[in-house]
């Protein structure tokens, strides 16, 4: 499970897991890290960066590796659904024409990114010099509540900082982070916000009965706090709500699931919808003006990129498809929570505040 905290400045409680604060969402298990990870080969990077001069900087970037990038020689099959599009993601049309996933996928925030498309590029050439010609799949999130979007802030080095950072485990500090340095075991894309409380990236992961693995990593943007609480009973009484019209539709999510079931391209679209169902359960809606993006693979296929032959290839029957839902919607539903209970208080761009969750009051509601 995502973002476990450390004990935090300024008093802040100790944050616990969803699961840590008592309450359980499905009945499947989970991996050694409940996190996309615990999909064998999955590796996950983030790069952070926050601070405070010249301008007020919120935000960074997670990278996630299907396969090692210095394997661009065996493809996923992969698809992506948009539940509302008004959002990027480069590589898209290549991924629904083919059905076929190749390189690392990034995710950052709306201004940037074409920078962490070029720089994934120059990498994935870098590390596979043999490589004549890759598109990227990166997608974005507006971070512009909390971060000074327009100050272009992140780098090269940061988007390098992610890819070494990544890895199987998905935890440990980035060793490029830059600006100030917040005590828990995964930096988080700190711009981002949803429901007007401050979340990260989050994961999760459920085994379901055929034990095939679908791991989920979200990071979002901003909706509206209208349900954020509903399934518990904590509505509007667990943080303070602002009454800002700009947060009611004001960002993106992007959602990245991931299974080792053997699965073909169209039944990875059909895993992809059902992250429609977890970000409904806290909330989400789809509005106008955002990019709900979701993107599903399975590494239980390989496909040669220069395979001449046909391919053999395994898929699950349509029959057995069902676990996969229900366990996708509930760790998408999971990851959301998560990375709000693991976020702290933030004050970013124009003193605009989102607030942590008080993780000892939802406890009692739970």
């Amino acid at each position: 499970m995502l973002l476990e905290l450390t004990e935090t400045t300024g008093g802040r409680e100790m944050t616990k897991r969803l699961r840590d604060l008592g309450f359980t969402i499905g009945p499947y298990a989970t991996g050694p890290h409940n996190a996309i990870t615990d999909v064998a080969g999955v590796r996950v990077g983030h790069q952070t960066v926050i601070r405070d001069e010249p301008a007020v900087v919120r935000t960074g970037i997670t990278v996630v590796e299907p396969r090692p990038i210095t394997d661009s020689s065996l493809l996923c099959p992969g698809a992506y659904v948009a539940f509302n599009g008004n959002g990027e993601m480069t590589g898209s049309h290549w991924l629904d024409e083919s059905g076929l996933l190749a390189g690392p996928i990034g995710i950052t925030n709306t201004h940037q990114v074409g920078l962490v498309r070029d720089q994934l590029v120059a990498e994935m050439v870098r590390r596979a010099p043999e490589t004549e010609w890759c598109l990227p799949i990166v997608a974005e999130t507006y971070d512009g509540f909390l971060n000074d979007i327009g100050a272009f802030a992140l780098h090269g080095d940061d988007v390098h900082g992610a890819l070494a950072a990544a890895s199987t485990a998905g935890s440990g500090p980035s060793p490029r982070q830059r600006g100030r340095r917040h005590r828990h075991d995964l930096p988080r894309v700190q711009g981002r916000h949803r429901h007007v409380v401050t979340g990260g990236s989050g994961r999760c992961q459920q085994l379901h009965r055929r034990r095939a693995r679908p791991g989920q990593l979200r990071q979002p943007g901003a909706s509206s706090p209208r349900r954020s609480a509903n399934r518990c009973g904590a509505r509007r009484q667990l943080v303070p709500l602002p009454t800002d019209p700009r947060t009611a539709d004001a960002g993106s999510i992007i959602i990245i699931v991931a299974t080792d079931a053997p699965l073909l391209a169209d039944q990875c679209r059909r895993l992809a919808r059902r992250a429609t169902v977890g970000l409904a359960r806290v909330g989400g809606n789809g509005g106008n003006g955002s990019g709900d993006i979701f993107l599903a693979f399975s590494t239980g296929n390989a496909v040669p990129s220069d395979a001449a032959e046909p391919v053999s290839m395994f898929a699950l029957p349509s029959g057995s498809m069902t676990p996969l839902f229900e366990a996708t919607a509930d760790a998408v539903e999971e990851s959301i929570w998560n990375a709000m209970c693991a976020a702290e208080t933030m004050v970013g761009h124009l003193g605009r505040t989102v607030h942590a969750v008080p993780t000892q009051r939802l406890a009692d509601f739970l």
